[in-house]
């Protein structure tokens, strides 16, 4: 007897459901299907390689006996403002800051650099002096060679984390007291070490605009809050 709704009416029968041409009909059911695994990458992989690029990038373009700062802005780009201030101030950091004036120059170059950063330009110029000023290659690939150790080392800590430091107004701090800390360099070169120590500073916040590490970032702002102070009573 067949069954009726409320109303009195009999049920229609269920039509069996049509697939298209091509879907697989013969699935298991639901609570026997194997679950994908979804591979995660591995600390290995999820490690930054951005401040070897760099490295990278300014090996590359190491040609003859010198080269120009111009050659290597051209190399890196003229609106990697970061990529820029780090490879400058790794100059400084590296035995390559023997040279003499090159501290000095630094300076000029990083100071005219974040100055452009805070007025928001999108291309960095430089005057002509320092764009021709040439650095001998041979002591640049020494530098090189000896920052590819440390760098590969301050790699493995790094990863983007709290990003809102570098959103204004909190990304002026650091940069106001990077221009503080160039206007002392080119003093520097009378002590030995001391402008590497303060390049090396600016290096890791150069760094960490690379990576977007905020860590990094309020660490070099600690460390310079320091150095403008310590040289204040020292000199």
């Amino acid at each position: 007897m067949a069954r009726l709704k409320e109303s009195g009416q009999p049920l229609r029968r269920q039509e069996p459901r049509a697939f298209p041409a091509g879907y697989p009909t013969d699935r298991p059911p639901r609570n026997q299907r194997v679950r994908r695994h979804v591979s995660t990458p591995s600390k290995h992989a999820r490690q930054t390689h951005a401040l070897s690029d760099v490295l990278d990038e300014l090996e590359n373009t190491v040609q003859g006996k010198s080269i120009r700062v111009d050659d290597v802005i051209e190399a890196l780009g003229r609106s990697s403002f970061a990529s820029l201030m780090l490879v400058f101030s790794l100059i400084s950091t590296s035995p390559a800051s023997a040279i003499p004036g090159v501290t000095a120059v630094v300076a000029v170059l990083v100071f005219i650099l974040v100055a452009q950063m805070m007025l928001g330009r999108e291309s960095l110029w430089l005057p002509s002096f320092i764009t021709r000023r040439k650095l001998s290659t041979d002591k640049l690939c020494k530098g090189i060679k000896w920052l590819r150790k440390p760098v590969r080392f301050v790699e493995r800590f790094l990863k983007p984390r709290f990003t809102w430091f570098f959103h204004r107004p909190w990304i002026w701090v650091p940069l106001i007291l990077v221009m503080a800390l160039t206007l002392f360099m080119p003093f520097m070169e009378i002590v030995p070490t001391s402008g590497s120590i303060a390049s090396g500073v600016i290096a890791l916040f150069a760094a960490s605009l690379l990576t977007r590490d905020g860590v990094l970032a309020l660490a070099s702002l600690a460390l310079l809050s320091v150095i403008p102070v310590t040289l204040y009573y020292w000199i």
